[in-house]
């Protein structure tokens, strides 16, 4: 596995929480060192990191994909508790789009995630190296990933989200149970579905954003603007990803 780790520039004896962020497919198909750099390379993650520190945020941050009221909204979070930064490790994500459940393709990658990464995360940078200030996300397949992963290791993390989760409506309930049995493991487990108006998995995940109000499971749920391509990765799921994790693995609600 290839995994490129991003570090912010700190003080002394500063320390951040950690997020794991899956890329997409179209990386996946670009193979383990070019895959494993696209939060970096081809999402700009460092240019959003950039941008939430030096706030406001603009339309241009967003590549125009932005509401007005969303956008005063993060500008309003962001002058209340100032964008601190996080640990974001991003490893090589596998094909994982079959057509089997998609929790029964995530076992392998959750047990690297949670034995092998998240360990040498917390020796060899500096994280906070607790559960409560960990995340997982990622965008499509990423997302794909972020959810099933996180939902089988829920006493990992503080938060489980997703970036235009590539599901199926058939997926529904089998996110809904697995969410119930997470949570009752980690009930201060955060979870968020992030999607968008032009999103090609909106209806999908909207029925399991259904499935889930009906199980009665606590989550989060947003539809902004924009495609799903990588105009959108550049700019409303990278800013969006970055601004939700860092502010509820510290504690406070999200944006």
């Amino acid at each position: 596995m290839s995994v490129v780790v991003v570090i912010p520039e700190r003080a002394p004896g500063e320390k951040f929480p950690v997020l794991v962020a899956f890329h997409g497919r179209g990386e996946t198909l670009k193979g383990p060192e070019r895959g494993a750099r696209g939060w970096v390379d081809d999402y700009l993650l460092g240019h959003a990191a950039g941008r939430l520190a030096h706030p406001p945020l603009t339309y241009d941050d967003f590549e125009n994909f932005v509401e007005e009221r969303r956008l005063n909204a993060l500008n309003q979070a962001l002058a209340e508790h100032p964008y601190r930064g996080l640990i974001v490790a991003c490893p090589y994500l596998p094909d994982m789009l079959g057509r089997d459940s998609p929790f029964s393709q995530a076992p392998p990658l959750a047990k690297f995630v949670v034995e092998t990464l998240l360990p040498k995360l917390y020796a060899e940078t500096p994280a906070l190296g607790t559960p409560a200030a960990t995340g997982i996300d990622g965008v499509s397949l990423g997302g794909r990933a972020s959810l099933t992963v996180g939902l089988l290791r829920p006493t990992a993390f503080g938060a489980v989200a997703s970036l235009q989760a590539a599901l199926e409506p058939d997926d529904a309930n089998d996110v809904a149970s697995h969410a119930l049995l997470a949570l009752a493991k980690n009930p201060a487990l955060r979870l968020r579905l992030l999607t968008s108006n032009n999103d090609y998995y909106l209806s999908a995940l909207s029925l399991i954003h259904g499935a889930l109000r009906s199980a009665k499971v606590p989550h989060d749920w947003l539809v902004v603007s924009g495609p799903h391509d990588y105009a959108f990765n550049r700019g409303p799921g990278a800013l969006e990803m970055l601004a939700y994790h860092d502010r509820v693995l510290r504690g406070f609600a999200p944006p």
